[in-house]
C-alpha cells in the first residue's frame, strides 16, 4: 500500500499540475468573453486527445518493458529498450501528425464545428499539432523513469511542463494580446520543457537511454509493438467515445459544447489521482511480474482498488458541495452551467467504475494480456457510450448526454476487475518457467485462441 500511495502521490502532483494549467488555459480564454473560443478549444482538444492517446499507449509499452528488464536484473537491456522506445515513439507520432495535418478542417467539421468556431479550432490545431512528437517523447521519458521506480523525477517532468504553461499562458494570452493563438503557443512551449526535463532524468541521471543499432532495433520492435499497439488501441477508445459525446453535444449548440469542454477540464483536475494511480501501478506490477512475485501483484491490485474507491468518494462529495461555485468560476451560463452542475452532483460518481477499469487495464498491459485492456476499453467507449448517450440525448437533451456517458461505465468497470483477478490467479497457478511474459499470438491468430487467455473466454 505504501508503494502504491507514494508512486500515485508523486505522479498526481505532476499530472494534476498539467490539468490545472489546462483548466486555467480555458479559464483565461473564457475571460475574453467570446463564446466561440471555449467551444473551439473543446473541439480542438477532442482531436488532440487522439494523438496524445497514441503516445500514452506507447508510453505504457516503454514502461512495461523497462520495468520487466529491471525486475530481471538486466539494466543493459533496460537501457536498450528505453532507447528503442524513444525511436519508435518519435517515428510513429511524426507519421501520425503528417497524416492528420491535411485533414484538420474536415475532421473538426465532422465533429459538428461550424462557422467561426470551426475556423478557430483549426487555427489552434495548426499551431499545436506539430508539437505532438515533442510531448510524446517527453511522455516516453516518464515511462522510463516510472519503470525504474523514480517517481520523483517522473513527477518533475509533468510538474515542470505545468509550471511552464502557467507562466506562458497569461503572458501570451493577455500580455501580448495573442488570445487563442497565445494559448496554443503556450502549449507548444510547455511541451518543449517537458521533453527537456524527461530526457535529463532518463538519460543523464539513470543512463537508461541507449540508442540501439539496426539489429537491436529490429529485435526490440516485436516486444514493443506487441504491447504498444494493443495499448494504443486501448487508449484511442476513450477519445472515440468522447468524440461521439461531442458530436451529440454539438446538436444542442455552442453552449452545450462549451459546457462539455469545461467538464473535460474538471475531470482530470478532480480525478487526476485516479489517472496517476493507473500509471503508477503499472511499473510496480511489471517489476513484480519480472521477479515472479505473484503474491505482490494481487496485493498491489487490491490496494489500488481501495485507494480508488476512497479517493473518488471524497472528491465526488466535494464536487457536489461546490458545484455552483465551480460553474461560476468559468463564467458558465445557461445550458453550460446546467451541464457542469449535473456532472458534479451525479455523473462524477461514475469514476468509481472508470477508476476500476483504469487499474484493471494497467494490470492487463503489464502482465502480458494487453488485448483484454483493449477489449474492455473499447467496450466502455462504444457499447458503454453510444447507446447510453443516444438514449439520454433523445429523452433528456444535453443533460441526458452527460448522464448516459456516466452510466455506461458501471458494467465495464465491474467486469474488467473480475476478469483481471481471474488472469492474475491463472498466472500465479501456472507461471511460465522461462519466459518473463506470455508470447503474443502469431500474426493473424486471435489472442483468445491460445493458452491461458482461452480459459478466460466468456
Amino acid at each position: 500500500m505504501r508503494h502504491v500511495v507514494v508512486m500515485t502521490a508523486t505522479g498526481s502532483v505532476g499530472l494534476i499540475s498539467i490539468f490545472v494549467v489546462d483548466a486555467l488555459n480555458l479559464f483565461y480564454i473564457s475571460l475574453l468573453g467570446v463564446e466561440e473560443l471555449a467551444a473551439a478549444v473543446g473541439f480542438a482538444s477532442t482531436l488532440l486527445f487522439f494523438t496524445i492517446s497514441v503516445a500514452i499507449g506507447f508510453t505504457i509499452a516503454c514502461g512495461a518493458l523497462v520495468s520487466r528488464c529491471l525486475g530481471r536484473g538486466d539494466r543493459e537491456e533496460a537501457a536498450r529498450m528505453g532507447g528503442a522506445s524513444l525511436v519508435f515513439m518519435a517515428a510513429t507520432t511524426a507519421i501520425l501528425t503528417a497524416a492528420v495535418w491535411p485533414f484538420l478542417h474536415q475532421l473538426v467539421a465532422l465533429m459538428g464545428a461550424r462557422g467561426e468556431t470551426l475556423t478557430l479550432s483549426v487555427r489552434f490545431l495548426q499551431i499545436v499539432l506539430p508539437s505532438t512528437p515533442l510531448v510524446a517523447l517527453g511522455m516516453c521519458a516518464t515511462g522510463i523513469l516510472r519503470g525504474v521506480g523514480d517517481a520523483r523525477r517522473a513527477m518533475y517532468v509533468t510538474l515542470g511542463s505545468g509550471l511552464a504553461a502557467a507562466v506562458f499562458d497569461p503572458i501570451l494570452i493577455f500580455g501580448l494580446g495573442l488570445g487563442l493563438d497565445g494559448a496554443a503557443i503556450s502549449t507548444v512551449l510547455a511541451r518543449v520543457v517537458m521533453l527537456a526535463i524527461g530526457i535529463h532524468g532518463a538519460h543523464h541521471v539513470h543512463r537508461l537511454v541507449r540508442l540501439p543499432d539496426w539489429a537491436r532495433l529490429r529485435e526490440a520492435a516485436r516486444p514493443f509493438f506487441a504491447i504498444g499497439w494493443p495499448a494504443v488501441l486501448t487508449q484511442v477508445a476513450t477519445p472515440v467515445g468522447n468524440t461521439y459525446v461531442t458530436v451529440e453535444m454539438a446538436a444542442f449548440g455552442d453552449q452545450a459544447v462549451a459546457g462539455w469542454a469545461i467538464i473535460g477540464r474538471i475531470i482530470p483536475v478532480a480525478f487526476g489521482v485516479v489517472f496517476a494511480l493507473s500509471g503508477a501501478v503499472g511499473p510496480i506490477l511489471g517489476q513484480n511480474f519480472g521477479a515472479k512475485r505473484y503474491d505482490r501483484i494481487v496485493t498491489t491490485m487490491r490496494d489500488s482498488l481501495v485507494v480508488t474507491v476512497a479517493y473518488v468518494a471524497v472528491v465526488w462529495a466535494l464536487l457536489a458541495v461546490f458545484a455552483g461555485p465551480i460553474a461560476g468560476l468559468f463564467g458558465a451560463q445557461g445550458l453550460s452551467r446546467e451541464l457542469i452542475v449535473f456532472f458534479c452532483l451525479f455523473a462524477a460518481g461514475s469514476f468509481l467504475f472508470n477508476g476500476a477499469l483504469f487499474v484493471a487495464s494497467a494490470a492487463f498491459n503489464n502482465l502480458g494480456y494487453p488485448t483484454y485492456s483493449t477489449l474492455f476499453n473499447w467496450g466502455r467507449s462504444t457499447l458503454g457510450v453510444i447507446p447510453f448517450v443516444w438514449a439520454g440525448a433523445s429523452l433528456y437533451g444535453a443533460i441526458g448526454v452527460v448522464a448516459g456517458w456516466g452510466l455506461g461505465a458501471v458494467v465495464f468497470g465491474v467486469l474488467s476487475v473480475v476478469v483481471c483477478f481471474r488472469v492474475i490467479n491463472r498466472i500465479a497457478a501456472e507461471p511460465p518457467s522461462d519466459q518473463p511474459m506470455p508470447d503474443p499470438p502469431p500474426s493473424g491468430q486471435s489472442p483468445f485462441t491460445s493458452g491461458k487467455a482461452a480459459t478466460l473466454q466468456g
